[in-house]
């Protein structure tokens, strides 16, 4: 699992969750950021076919 957004940054949230869920828990690097990074990466690499789906929804 991959923490992102300001929450990731609660304290021990992280450890919590893993614990709870039995799984790993990471925050991403520059949490408040990643996202909207991501996003942006998407849409410079992203094909005609790729952005009619998000017209779609």
């Amino acid at each position: 699992m991959v923490l992102t957004g300001g929450g990731a940054l609660l304290r021990d949230l992280d450890k919590l969750l893993s614990e709870e869920t039995g799984l790993p828990v990471i925050v991403a690097d520059d949490p408040l950021t990643c996202v909207a990074r991501g996003g942006g990466k998407f849409l410079e690499s992203a094909t005609e076919q790729q952005l009619a789906v998000l017209e779609l929804e």
